[in-house]
């Protein structure tokens, strides 16, 4: 005769059950937190180059108003037709990078807060994931050691992760 296996305690079956879940919500977590994560890298990168552009455009437009400056000293002292033709074509490139410019700095600053709405999701999915490794922690402590006293506590600390889980989502907090 063999020796009977000792009776399995219900709240293991939770237990079971809910790691799995917590599990899961930590994978996906992990999944679109990285996601937002490369976003807000890219959407900051491209600012930056639209930035680099405008500092271009910046320097172009320094050029030409000093080119400008030296055509209306030379106009000072007499000048003609090609030299009115100069300043003119002098004062379209200056206008021209003023747009330009203007486009640029729109483009660059809507990057920026594009980047910053992404940072606002991925930050709830980071805390989660930290929430949600300490409840699977909590609850593998409570299968080993079969204290129902832990799993309860590890629970405890999944809610915080599920609540910021759906936070990356939809942003009530």
């Amino acid at each position: 005769m063999g020796q009977e296996e000792p009776k399995k305690e219900p709240w293991l079956n939770y237990l079971a059950l809910s790691t799995v879940v917590i599990a899961v919500c930590a994978t996906l977590s992990t999944f679109k937190g990285g996601g937002y994560s490369t976003r807000s890298v890219l959407m900051q990168n491209q600012a930056s180059d639209q930035w680099a552009f405008f500092q271009a455009k910046s320097i172009k437009e320094a050029l030409a108003e000093n080119e400008r400056g030296q055509l209306e000293r030379e106009g000072n002292r007499g000048g003609g037709a090609e030299l009115a033709a100069r300043l003119k074509a002098c004062n379209d490139r200056i206008a021209k990078y003023e747009k330009e410019k203007g486009k640029i700095q729109e483009r660059a600053q809507l990057l920026e807060k594009e980047r910053d709405e992404v940072l606002r999701h991925g930050r709830p999915f980071g805390v989660a994931v930290i929430f949600l490794q300490i409840a699977i922690l909590l609850s593998s402590v409570a299968a080993l050691l079969k204290k129902q006293w832990v799993w309860v506590a590890g629970m405890a600390v999944g809610i915080c992760g599920l609540v910021q889980f759906a936070n990356g989502f939809w942003l009530f907090m």
